[in-house]
C-alpha cells in the first residue's frame, strides 16, 4: 500500500468490513483522552492529509467506501468538545448520524466533487455534533 491509500484508509482501517466509516471513526476514539486543543489539532491534521491524498487518487475523488480519513477528521473534531464518557458516546452517535443521514450543509458538501466534497461533509457533520454537545453543555445536560 503506498503512501496516499495508507493515508486515505487510515493504515489500511479502511478495508475494515462491514461499516468501513465506523470503524474509522472508532479508530479516533481514543483521541477522547487527550486536551480539546489536540483533538482540534488531529481534526486539522487528518482534514489537511486527508485532503492532500485524496486529491492525489483519481480513486478516491469518488469517495468510495475504504477512504475513512474524512470520517476521522470529523469524529476527531466532535471530540473536541465531548466532555467525559457520556459526551464521547453523544460525539461519536452524533458524527455518525450525520454523516449517514446527511442534513443540511452536510448533503450539500457530500454533493461537491473531488477531494474538497470528499472531505467538507464529514468536517461539517462534525462540526454539527460539536456544536450540539457545546449547546447541552451549556445547557448543563452534558
Amino acid at each position: 500500500m503506498g503512501p496516499l491509500r495508507a493515508v486515505a484508509s487510515l493504515g489500511g482501517i479502511g478495508f475494515l468490513r462491514p461499516a468501513p466509516g465506523t470503524w474509522g471513526s472508532a479508530a479516533v476514539l481514543p483521541i477522547a483522552l487527550l486536551p480539546a486543543w489536540a483533538a482540534l489539532v488531529a481534526a486539522l491534521v487528518f482534514t489537511l492529509a486527508g485532503y492532500w491524498a485524496v486529491a492525489r487518487l483519481p480513486e478516491a475523488a469518488a469517495d468510495p467506501g475504504w477512504v475513512v480519513v474524512d470520517e476521522a477528521a470529523g469524529q476527531s473534531l466532535a471530540l473536541a468538545a465531548a466532555s467525559g464518557w457520556i459526551g464521547v458516546a453523544l460525539a461519536f452517535a452524533l458524527f455518525r448520524a450525520f454523516d449517514i443521514l446527511k442534513p443540511g450543509p452536510v448533503g450539500w458538501a457530500d454533493r461537491r466533487k473531488g477531494a474538497f466534497g470528499v472531505m467538507a461533509d464529514d468536517v461539517i457533520a462534525g462540526a454539527m455534533a460539536a456544536a450540539i454537545l457545546l449547546i447541552l453543555a451549556a445547557l448543563g445536560l452534558a
